[in-house]
Formats: structure tokens, sequence, C-alpha cells
């Protein structure tokens, strides 16, 4: 669907309308009480939370491509059905292909959460040869004072299935180097900087200095990302999500990266709610997993 047919379909008169952006991609715009949001429909792909009075706290790389086909660097990609790549094909797409599949918008609903966007995306719309089974994806995304995001996936098949999935969401900070990830101290960690060695987080806050890929299991329900100099600290509450990944490519790599870039690396963290490795999910046929997580901003002195 185009922009226009969707705001004939869903639009709401000051509070969400549809447009274009990049080489043709449709987003959703989502403009409540101050607030300002917006999702584009490839991936269903959140790249915008401006909470009202607010710095943005969804990082938009300013070389990102929007074009039909191509993942969009910054905001919240959907990972789904692997995280990173495949485990045995490698010419499979890295990270699965739900973030640059075309999503449905299915409706739209106010409450006093805020404004709510389902999508959806089914074995019928996009299947894939390096997982074959069907399945139907429902996908929520609840613009308010936080912004909520809630993953569904059915087990279409006869079978018990296995997939890994994420919300690969991209944050903005003052400095990479001056913020702190907390809630995660004592838990292991996948590092994939290192040869995927196992290591124990031993500080209480995951501080970044060089290229940092971590996979941490088993984590609690609840992380902040600290930031001083914003005077700020971002709460992700979660639930249905055993994994958090913790990324940012720094110097060498963020420069060489063409839609990220020099400085823009030193903006962004990413601190990713998902299922991967060791608690990737075991889905028995005719069953749902359904993984959400609701981000928050609170003052800190």
């Amino acid at each position: 669907m185009v922009a226009e047919q969707l705001a004939a379909e869903f639009g709401i008169a000051g509070k969400l309308d549809f447009a274009t952006a990049g080489k043709g991609l449709v987003k959703a715009v989502v403009s409540l009480d101050g607030m300002t949001g917006e999702v584009v429909l490839q991936g269903a792909q959140v790249t915008r939370w401006d909470p009202a009075g607010k710095r943005p706290v969804i990082f938009m790389s300013p070389n990102s491509v929007f074009a039909p086909g191509t993942a969009i660097r910054g905001g919240v990609p959907l990972i789904f059905p692997w995280f990173g790549p495949h485990r045995t094909a490698k010419e499979a797409p890295q990270h699965g292909f739900a973030r640059t599949a075309p999503w449905r918008l299915t409706g739209v609903e106010q409450g006093a959460g805020g404004l709510a966007l389902t999508f959806a995306l089914a074995f019928d719309d996009i299947s894939s040869p390096f997982w074959p089974e069907p399945y139907r994806a429902a996908y929520t995304v609840t613009f308010g004072r936080a912004l909520s995001m809630s993953l569904s996936v059915q087990n279409r098949a006869k079978q018990p299935v296995v997939f890994e999935e994420a919300l690969h969401t991209y944050f903005a900070v003052s400095d990479i180097a001056k913020v702190g990830v907390s809630g995660l101290a004592g838990r292991t960690y996948i590092d994939k900087t290192d040869g995927m060695r196992r290591k124990t987080q031993q500080e209480p806050l995951v501080i970044l200095a060089k290229e940092t890929d971590s996979l941490y299991l088993d984590t609690p329900s609840s992380r902040a990302i600290e930031d001083p100099d914003w005077g700020r600290r971002i709460v992700i509450d979660s639930s249905g999500a055993a994994s958090t990944v913790v990324w940012n490519p720094w110097a060498e790599k963020g420069a060489a990266m063409r839609d990220l870039g020099d400085p823009a690396w030193r903006g962004m963290i990413c601190v990713e709610n998902g299922n991967a490795a060791d608690n990737e999910v075991r889905l028995a046929a005719d069953s749902e997993h359904t993984m959400s997580a609701q981000i928050s901003v609170d003052a800190i002195g």
C-alpha cells in the first residue's frame, strides 16, 4: 500500500499520518501530546521515538539508507528467525528475513497507553529456504510516554520449531565512552569479539572502551542505560526475552561502515532484547511465543 491509501484507511487527523521515506519506503508518523514516533512498514521498523520535551531516545544514523530490501541502520530492526549469521548457510541474510520484509499494517488503536499500531507477517508473505517453517508473526508498537513493542510468533507447523529473535534497539547517547549499562552484573556472556569465549560480567556497569559485541544469557527483565552527561536513565523492561546484546562497532569498524561512519558511531549503543544462542526459542506445534519490551526515560542528577 502507498502512503495515501494507508492514510485513507488508518489515518487519524493530527495524530497518525503516512509519508514516503527515502527511495519509496512508506512510514507511519505518530504525533501525540508532544511526542513524535515513526515506524517504517519495511521490517515494521521503529525509526523514531521522541518523548515530549526530551531528547530523542532512538538513534538513527545520518547515513541510513531507506531503500527496498536494504537493512536500515538505526531504530529497532526486528530480528527473526535467526540472530547474526545463519548457523549452517553462509549465503543466508544476516539476522534473518523479517527486518527487510514488507510487513502489513493490520490495525490502529488509541488507548490510555498511547497509539498502538499492529503489523503482520506470515509464511504466505515471505518464506525462506533457510527456514521453511509455516508461521505467523504479529508485532504491536505503542507510542506514548513509553515506547512499547511486542512480537508474537505462531508456529503453524505440525512439529516443533526452533528460532532466534531480537528487538535490535539502537539508543541515542551523549558519548559512547561516557555511558554504562546496568542490570547485567554476574551474568554470563558470549564475547563475539574474542572468539565466542564465555565470560562473566564482573562490574555493576557495562562500560565500553572498544568494539563490543556481547550476548548476555539468562538476563533479568530490567536493564538501564546510564547517561550522566544527558542527565537521564533509559530503562528497558522486557518479558519473554532471556538474552541481552550490547553492541557498538567502535572507531575503526564504525568509520568504515558506509551507513554509519565517524563520528556517528559515538552517539549510539545497541542494547537488544532477544532470545539467541542458549536462549533460542523451541516452540511446540500450534503454539505461540511473545516477546515484549517497554522503554522509558528517567532523570538522574
